[in-house]
């Protein structure tokens, strides 16, 4: 099978990427990591505007409809530039409340519109930037709430830009039932998803920044980049990263659990390989926190791990293949 995107969703990630590629995201990441939110937020309703987060919204609140493909194209550029906050959280919240319509109307014209951040919890001892959403959605087994206001202290992540907390215990109860942990399962289903596409855009951008410096640096005498040990280097990365791409794209047209699962898998190993291929070309300049490069480089395994861990992906698609 042959994917390609059409020429409206092809012009949509040019969009995206002219946009964020305009918007200085590394001094926007650095500013998030501080706790300062203001660039962030300013950055969220800009990208609110070209309708990012609508695409994630049904019809009847304002969005765009549930349209996965052009989301995951969506976050592969949000991944690409490094866009911070809970951009996959939002979307994973608006697709649980997609599917529990009684409890949808307050929320979801907000996140459509990109006036509200948001941030969800399911099963889980953390959410993703609590600190800064407007609401906080936790799931815990078969019941929905809107936690309180608080939070926990902050815990660490290898990304100082994914600001992880415990959320607030009691909070509002919004639904409960068996509805509640199906709507969680499609959830996390597209927050695994779009991790993905993060973790594919997060990979592109650190092998695109490795080649411009390997084409500039010079030892003796010639680039580093026409030695044949980093031309191999390089080209392994390439090819992770676009193994996984149809992989994610196909995943969001199938929506399908195992495929959901062997694109995260993919997609996370081939970022987290392009951040080692990266870390090691760079040489000792990889490491310094001053070069951006270091924004990406940390955020590729917590995004390996985050909504499906790679053990946990591959079980799945075992037992999606074998029918357990």
């Amino acid at each position: 099978m042959r994917f390609l995107l059409d020429a409206e969703q092809a012009e949509f990630g040019r969009t995206l990427d002219r946009l964020l590629g305009a918007a200085d995201t590394p001094a926007v990441i650095r500013a998030w990591s501080s706790g300062d939110h203001g660039p962030g937020r300013a950055l969220w309703e800009r990208l609110g505007g070209t309708g990012v987060f609508a695409l994630g919204v049904p019809e009847a609140f304002d969005g765009a409809g549930f349209l996965p493909v052009d989301l995951a194209l969506s976050y592969v550029e949000l991944g690409r530039h490094g866009v911070p906050g809970p951009v996959v959280e939002t979307a994973a919240v608006a697709r649980l409340l997609g599917c529990l319509p009684d409890v949808a109307k307050e929320w979801l014209p907000q996140i459509a519109s990109g006036d509200a951040v948001v941030s969800l919890g399911v099963d889980s001892s953390y959410v993703l930037d609590a600190d800064s959403a407007d609401a906080v959605f936790v799931v815990s087994g078969d019941e929905l709430r809107l936690a309180s206001g608080g939070h926990g202290p902050l815990l660490p992540s290898a990304d100082p830009a994914r600001r992880l907390y415990a959320p607030a215990d009691g909070g509002t109860l919004l639904a409960r039932g068996p509805d509640v942990r199906d709507a969680a399962a499609r959830a996390v289903d597209l927050a695994s998803l779009l991790t993905a596409a993060q973790s594919l855009g997060v990979g592109l951008s650190l092998l695109h920044r490795t080649v411009e410096y390997v084409t500039q640096r010079t030892q003796f005498g010639v680039p580093i980049g026409s030695f044949q040990a980093v031309k191999h280097r390089l080209a392994d990365a390439l090819t992770g990263l676009e193994f996984a791409r149809p992989l994610v794209f196909g995943a969001a047209l199938s929506l399908a659990p195992g495929d959901i699962a062997a694109a995260k898998v993919a997609a996370g190993e081939a970022s987290y390989a392009a951040a080692r291929a990266a870390l090691q070309l760079h040489g000792a300049i990889g490491y310094t926190q001053e070069l951006d490069l270091s924004l990406w480089l940390r955020k590729a395994r917590p995004l390996r791990d985050a909504w499906g861990a790679p053990a946990a992906c591959r079980a799945r698609v075992l037992a999606e293949g074998t029918g357990a």
